[in-house]
């Protein structure tokens, strides 16, 4: 993940049909859709994807379709960390590596337990990157079992191993953010954030794009965010689209994934809504919610001009 490929790269959907199983058709219209919104990246696999309510089988056919997909156009990376014993996570490591992706995504919060020290979980890092030589690897600060954000001193060694190409940050602190950039100033590295509210400000502190579940709504919009986030001229529009982000973050992320497939099916993509992730009852009201943002965003996108 180059700096010069600064950009958004989304945290990839499962579609499934409704009778629960992965829709790979849904899931080619899916990668294609994120490919003609001018994606830098792809991360398949992951807490957005339901990575969880999926097997090891089920994880590395999914992969393995989106990196088909892509094509090379784009790199690709999933997740290939999913607890236990460091020698069983490296054999996994391994073999989702070899469905051709360009990184294995480690979550910090399965590499180590949560009574971990931080000195215990970069033996247990370093102990994983010994056990897959020359895999390119990435860490998620993935709220799920719990989260554990690395400090800017753990991350700046294990950029400086010279194998990280990818963060996603949730640290949700743009201090800390700035601080994790300054020590990671190495090519082939890029920290990407997810956290909307500082967007702009994360671009222009140095980020190398944004990895956010808002763009599984409107990926258009987080890649002309990327693209344009520096030029003076269009500060009122940027500042615009930071607050609209602001505005409707708790809309996007109750019921999630479901309210994003919603979203995704209103806009004629033939996904079903299915989840296999319990995340609560979608309403009416959600519903309405959901009509009221895209109300909005249509508006946005007027003033933008996308």
């Amino acid at each position: 993940m180059e700096k010069s490929e600064k950009g958004f790269i989304p945290v990839m959907l499962t579609p499934f049909s409704d009778d629960g199983r992965i829709d790979y058709k849904a899931l080619e219209l899916l990668t294609a859709h994120y490919l003609d919104a001018g994606v830098k990246g792809l991360f398949a696999n992951c807490l957005s994807s339901e990575m969880f309510e999926l097997n090891n089988e089920e994880r590395i056919s999914l992969t393995a379709k989106v990196v088909k997909i892509a094509d090379r156009t784009v790199p690709v990376v999933a997740t290939g960390t999913f607890g236990g014993p460091i020698a069983q996570q490296a054999e996994f490591v391994k073999r989702i590596y070899d469905t051709g992706i360009d990184a294995v995504i480690l979550i910090t919060s399965l590499i180590a337990e949560e009574s971990d020290t931080d000195e215990q979980f970069n033996e247990k890092v370093m102990q994983l990157l010994q056990l897959t030589p020359s895999v390119p690897v990435g860490f998620y600060e993935c709220p799920l079992p719990f989260k554990r954000v690395l400090s800017a001193a753990q991350l700046g060694s294990f950029v400086a191993t010279g194998r990280v190409t990818y963060h996603k940050d949730t640290s949700l602190d743009i201090n800390q953010v700035r601080a994790k950039l300054a020590v990671t100033q190495q090519p082939g590295f890029g920290l990407y954030d997810a956290y909307m509210v500082h967007a702009l400000a994360s671009l222009r502190a140095g980020s190398a794009g944004l990895s956010c579940i808002q763009g599984n709504f409107f990926p258009e919009l987080i890649v002309w965010l990327c693209k344009n986030y520096d030029k003076p001229e269009l500060d009122a529009e940027l500042n615009a689209l930071q607050d609209f982000l602001i505005l409707h973050m708790d809309v996007m992320h109750d019921v999630y994934p479901y309210a994003a497939k919603y979203a995704l099916q209103k806009q004629g993509l033939p996904i079903s809504t299915f989840t296999r992730r319990d995340v609560g009852h979608f309403s009416p009201a959600n519903a309405r919610e959901i009509e009221q943002l895209y109300a909005d965003y249509n508006i946005l996108q007027q003033r933008i001009g996308i």
